[in-house]
């Protein structure tokens, strides 16, 4: 089979960071937005670069979405920063009005999202913000796995035009996608061949679908491994493509298991090819406050979570 290794561990904020000063050298029409977290999101080098296309708008998240929409007008490409929590459910409506409703070209990019914000507990760590972004009508969502894949992402949402939610996080993980890549907005990435199984992961939860895809095959499953990184649009073809050969499929994600990625395949499934599916992710339920690492191994967003779903949906083919 085959197998993937790393180097070096980079948080996906900072791919963030790199793309968008990338952007501010080569697209004289991206502008930033921040939320009074600039080293959170990794925005420095871009400031320094373009003082003048830089707007900090302080701990007033509502406003910096309407100022966002606004800016399109002129032909602003507006990358509005913050937490994913006051990203989104703190601004649901101003998102859903001023920008998705009135189909504006705005970039929501938002780090510290699911469990892995760790320390600052359940009020920070929001796992319902891609059910509420994939419900928008015209709303792209986007849900990045390294800090390869986070900074070609946020690249290619400029050309983009529409409304985007990317979607990144606060801890190291490790990085194993290409440095070279070139994004491809709602085409899913195969990264090995299995016939038993098949598990479509996203963001953080993509390395580890690669590592229990290595515990499967040494009990002699063979797993088929999709970093799905475009929730919507949903890449069904590949999906269904994959599901035909295997016969059962696991999902898993960083987020409620209510409204997520799940629930997309889950629905896809049922219109297309029912069979066996089970889920990874958060059970309807609040997060708490311990480390990334402690809070991942207590709600089972792991390798030997995944390992456990996919026996258990082998028996159910």
């Amino acid at each position: 089979m085959k197998t993937y290794t790393y180097t070096e561990k980079k948080d996906t904020r900072s791919g963030f960071g790199a793309g968008l000063a990338e952007l501010g050298r080569t697209n004289p029409n991206v502008v930033a937005l921040c939320a009074d977290l600039i080293g959170s999101l990794k925005m420095e080098k871009f400031i320094e670069e373009n003082p003048e296309r830089f707007f900090q708008i302080g701990i007033a998240e509502a406003n910096m979405m309407g100022i966002a929409a606004g800016l399109t007008i002129g032909g602003k490409i507006p990358f509005t920063g913050t937490f994913a929590n006051f990203s989104t459910g703190r601004v649901y409506d101003q998102i859903r009005q001023s920008i998705a409703y009135s189909g504006k070209n705005v970039k929501i990019c938002a780090s510290h999202a699911g469990l892995t914000l760790g320390e600052d507990g359940a009020t920070h760590q929001i796992l319902e913000d891609i059910g509420l972004m994939k419900m928008l009508p015209g709303m792209t969502v986007i849900n990045t796995c390294d800090y390869n894949q986070t900074k070609a992402a946020t690249i290619a949402i400029a050309d983009y035009e529409g409304p985007v939610y990317l979607r990144f996080g606060r801890p190291t993980v490790p990085v194993f996608t290409p440095a070279d890549q070139t994004f491809e907005i709602g085409k899913a990435i195969k990264l090995t061949e299995g016939t038993d199984v098949t598990i479509v992961a996203t963001g953080h939860l993509v390395w580890e679908a690669l590592e229990a895809s290595k515990m499967l095959f040494e009990k002699g499953i063979s797993a088929e491994v999709i970093n799905i990184h475009t929730i919507k649009p949903l890449d069904e073809t590949a999906i269904l493509e994959s599901v035909a050969k295997t016969g059962s499929i696991v999902t898993a994600e960083e987020h409620n298991i209510i409204g997520g990625l799940g629930e997309s395949v889950a629905r896809v499934l049922a219109l297309h090819k029912p069979m066996p599916q089970e889920f990874v992710g958060t059970n309807d339920t609040f997060g708490e406050s311990g480390t990334p690492a402690q809070l991942m191994e207590k709600y089972g967003l792991n390798a030997a979570s995944i390992v456990l779903k996919a026996e258990s949906v082998i028996k159910r083919k």
